[in-house]
C-alpha cells in the first residue's frame, strides 16, 4: 500500500514537471538564440561583464548532428569556437530583420580572451587605505565602447604605459 502511494505521488510530481518541460526540436534553417554564460566559461568569449546579455543572435540552423545537438552558423569573430551545440543553449527566434544587432568587434583567442586596448587616461585620484594613500587613474579601454572604463593603480599603468606619463 505504502509503495502504491509512493508510486502516485512520484507520477504526480512526473506529470507537473512534464508539462513545464517542451521538447525543443529545430529544423535546418532555423534561427536561434545560443545562451552565454559566465559560468561556463563560453561566455569568456565575448567581453565579460555583470550586465552582459544571457544569449545572443540570431545564428542559423545549419544541421541536426543528433537528437540533442546542433551544427550552427558562427559569425566570423566567434569562428575558433566549436559550431556545436547541445539543444539545451539554444532558444527559438522567429526572424526579424530589425532585431539584429551587430557584434563588437572582438578578435577570440583559442583560449577564449580577447585583448583590450587603451584608449586614454581620463581621471587621476588618491585613494586613502589606513593610512596609506594610493595613486590612482581612471582608463577607458577600446575606442568601440566609450562605457569600458576601469580605475588602475598609476604604478603598474605607468610600467605598462610609460609613454602616457612622460610629463608626470
Amino acid at each position: 500500500m505504502i509503495r502504491a502511494k509512493i508510486k502516485v505521488v512520484q507520477d504526480r510530481q512526473k506529470s507537473y514537471h512534464d508539462q513545464q518541460k517542451k521538447a525543443l526540436e529545430f529544423q535546418v534553417g532555423d534561427h536561434v538564440f545560443w545562451r552565454v554564460s559566465p559560468i561556463t566559461g563560453v561566455g569568456r568569449a565575448l567581453k565579460s561583464r555583470k550586465l552582459s546579455p544571457k544569449f545572443i543572435g540570431p545564428f542559423e540552423v545549419l544541421s541536426k548532428v543528433g537528437p540533442v545537438a546542433y551544427h550552427i552558423a558562427l559569425p566570423p569573430n566567434l569562428s575558433n569556437l566549436h559550431p556545436l551545440f547541445h539543444v539545451s543553449q539554444l532558444r527559438k527566434y522567429i526572424l526579424d530583420l530589425s532585431h539584429v544587432i551587430e557584434f563588437d568587434p572582438v578578435q577570440v583567442h583559442e583560449n577564449l580572451s580577447y585583448d583590450v586596448f587603451l584608449v586614454k587616461i581620463v581621471d587621476h585620484r588618491i585613494k586613502q587605505l589606513r593610512g596609506k594613500d594610493i595613486s590612482l587613474v581612471k582608463v577607458i579601454w577600446n575606442a568601440s565602447d566609450e562605457g569600458d572604463t576601469t580605475c588602475e593603480p598609476k604604478d603598474k599603468m605607468k610600467e605598462a604605459y610609460p609613454h602616457l606619463f612622460f610629463n608626470q
